[in-house]
């Protein structure tokens, strides 16, 4: 296998950045991207990596399995990049990051609670917070959740207040 192709500082952030990195671009063994005459291939671009595999199947009329290997990619990666094509194009086929994108459980009430909760005892744990948001609303959170959305609310001095006491007397 020829080593990957090199590519620029500036854009390997760029690809970093929007998701579209290949965190292995010395896998692609595919001519077009090893050939160093091509420039236009960068086996370091996930996006285009993916999508010139999709393309060798569907129109080259490759197997799968020649594909994902010739690609760098494992057959369930390539179904995945499939329906990850034909359900959003070219934005579907970049890495996104996994999980939750937000606090999905700290809903507004919630935090309105937390912070009366930090307001009212001036120096109160977030574990002592997750009992009562479980005691009040029936949802389970995380302690450093709570830091965190405190902090992002600019309450800098209750997040600073929490938290910072031992447990031990």
């Amino acid at each position: 296998m020829a080593p990957a192709k090199e590519t620029d500082n500036h854009k390997a952030n760029r690809l970093r950045q929007y998701g579209a990195l290949n965190p292995h671009p010395e896998k692609v063994a595919n001519e077009l991207f090893v050939d160093s005459t091509l420039d236009f291939f960068d086996p370091h671009d996930l996006v285009q990596v993916k999508y010139e595999m999709l393309r060798s199947v569907d129109k080259e009329g490759r197997s799968v399995t020649e594909a994902s290997k010739d690609f760098g990619f494992s057959r369930p990666a390539y179904y995945q990049a499939q329906s990850q094509f034909k359900e959003a194009g070219l934005i579907g086929l970049t890495r996104e990051r996994p999980g939750p994108k937000s606090a999905h459980k700290l809903t507004a009430e919630i935090m309105e609670f937390i912070e009366e909760q930090v307001r009212e005892s001036g120096r109160i744990r977030a574990r002592k917070l997750v009992l009562l948001v479980k005691e009040r609303f029936g949802k389970e959170v995380h302690p450093r959740s709570i830091e965190r959305a405190l902090a992002r609310k600019g309450k800098k001095s209750e997040s600073a207040r929490i938290g910072e006491f031992p447990d031990r007397h």
